[in-house]
């Protein structure tokens, strides 16, 4: 009875067609008046047969565990500012021949030009070199080792390049002990992070070793440590993404830090000059935000069975990614160019591949995919600001949760989405989403632009069929 009235209704009503895949069928049943419905599917990993067998492998129980295991970490991380120190006091590893830079390894030759001019600053910057022309030479000497900053637990902007004699903050994990660091920020523009090494740099640099640093560190002693995390949760809640927007974030760590710089004993005109520089650069915060990210993404390095992401950054000509549960070693595919807005004068013709270390923050989960948070980011990288909510709500489909802390209100106080998921990016043919700013791709003009770029699919499918090779333990 029950299939003869389905009948019924089918012949009442007529067939309708289910068209999955090219939209072509579906226009052309819906313009010969069919019922129809386009079902917007694809074959998983791009129907690679290799990828779809490594899947298969990688979907499993313990995968799963220690995914929630893993991205757990992730959430219950505490990033704390402790102190503020010169690099070859605090750094592993690091000594005056020693320049560690963004992205994964690469040697000087390949180097992209914005990298290559913030180490001939830096040598200039470190007395090692006094022009130009001296500072190449050094470089291509064989001296001087090239490191990523990654492989020191440490994170770069942009071409990312730290040198013995700069400060960097120093953020200690409280909930698992290890320690994470970064230089502090210059500011935009013509600095040394997006490859500019004239003499206005230099002194900026040598400014901030003197005074800006010096200063801050004494103010961070006498706080007894400053809750980045929760700076951060609340810079989410005032429209800042916490990678390339960071007005709030900024905003807050200067009320914070107020009440201990008068509590130290310098005069009022050394703290107005330290006060006005931070003011005067929204960006300053993000520096302490990824260092605090990468005290966070550090405590899966090496967690097994876990395809997490645990590290993703560019050096200009590369984009390198690691996971969880494969350790140190890199999977890398060539840097692709932002879409975005350019500085006057300006276009992609000029525009550097993309670099940097930010993309920590993505891995913590915050910067592009928390743009949802921050619809003002748009007019700094272009696009409307519900392609910002668009662009939050696609990284929930190839993460594994939403973060505890960190919240959207956009969203209905949403958390963000963490934890990247190796398996579930390779299965549905999405990258992560990355906004960033744009370098010109010559050494020594700076920052041209800023916008925003998938990572490529290539270095993804390269880990996972090495995560399938490697098996489940």
């Amino acid at each position: 009875m029950e299939h003869s009235d389905q009948v019924s209704t089918m012949l009442k009503v007529g067939p309708a067609v289910i068209n999955l895949g090219l939209p072509l069928f579906y226009e052309s049943m819906k313009s010969q008046g069919v019922s129809t419905l386009q079902v917007d599917w694809k074959p998983p990993a791009q129907g690679k047969k290799e990828l779809i067998e490594a899947l298969s492998r990688l979907f499993c129980e313990e995968v799963e565990k220690a995914n929630k295991e893993a991205v757990q970490r992730l959430i219950d991380s505490q990033p704390v500012l402790v102190d503020i120190c010169q690099a070859k006091d605090v750094i592993p590893g690091m000594d005056q021949n020693t320049i560690l830079h963004a992205g994964p390894p690469i040697v000087w030759d390949r180097m992209c030009g914005p990298v290559q001019g913030a180490i001939i600053g830096a040598l200039i910057y470190e007395g090692l070199a006094e022009t130009k022309d001296a500072a190449k030479r050094i470089a291509r000497s064989g001296d001087i080792a090239f490191s990523p900053c990654h492989h020191h637990s440490t994170v770069g902007p942009m071409a990312g390049v730290v040198s013995s004699s700069m400060y960097v903050f120093v953020i200690e994990n409280k909930a698992f002990g290890n320690r994470a660091y970064c230089t502090l920020n210059e500011g935009l523009g013509k600095v040394l992070r997006f490859g500019a090494y004239d003499w206005d740099v230099i002194e900026r640099l040598k400014w901030m070793q003197k005074v800006l640093a010096p200063t801050l560190k004494k103010a961070v002693e006498i706080s007894g440590g400053i809750d980045v995390k929760n700076l951060t949760a609340q810079a989410l809640l005032m429209g800042d993404e916490c990678h390339n927007r960071n007005v709030a974030g900024t905003a807050l760590f200067i009320k914070e830090m107020i009440p201990h710089l008068l509590k130290a004993d310098f005069d009022c005109r050394r703290i107005k000059e330290v006060t006005d520089f931070i003011s005067g650069n929204v960006h300053f915060f993000l520096n302490l935000s990824m260092a605090a990210c990468k005290s966070t993404a550090d405590t899966i390095l090496g967690f097994p069975n876990s395809t997490v992401i645990s590290c993703m950054a560019r050096n200009g000509t590369d984009t390198g990614i690691r996971i969880a549960g494969l350790g140190d070693e890199w999977f890398t595919a060539p840097s692709g160019i932002p879409r975005g807005l350019y500085f006057a004068g300006f276009s992609e013709q000029d525009a550097n591949p993309d670099l940097g270390d930010s993309t920590i923050s993505e891995v913590a989960g915050i910067g592009a995919v928390a743009m949802a948070a921050a619809p003002a980011i748009v007019k700094f990288v272009g696009g409307s600001a519900q392609d910002a909510i668009r662009s939050t709500e696609r990284m929930y489909d190839i993460t594994v949760a939403r973060h505890r802390d960190y919240k959207i209100p956009t969203l209905d106080f949403a958390g963000t989405p963490v934890g990247f998921d190796l398996r579930k990016i390779v299965e549905a043919g999405m990258t992560p989403i990355i906004n960033t700013g744009i370098a010109c791709k010559r050494a020594g003009v700076g920052q041209v632009g800023a916008g925003i770029l998938d990572a490529p699919m290539d270095c993804f499918e390269k880990a996972a069929l090495a995560f399938a090779e490697k098996g489940i333990h």
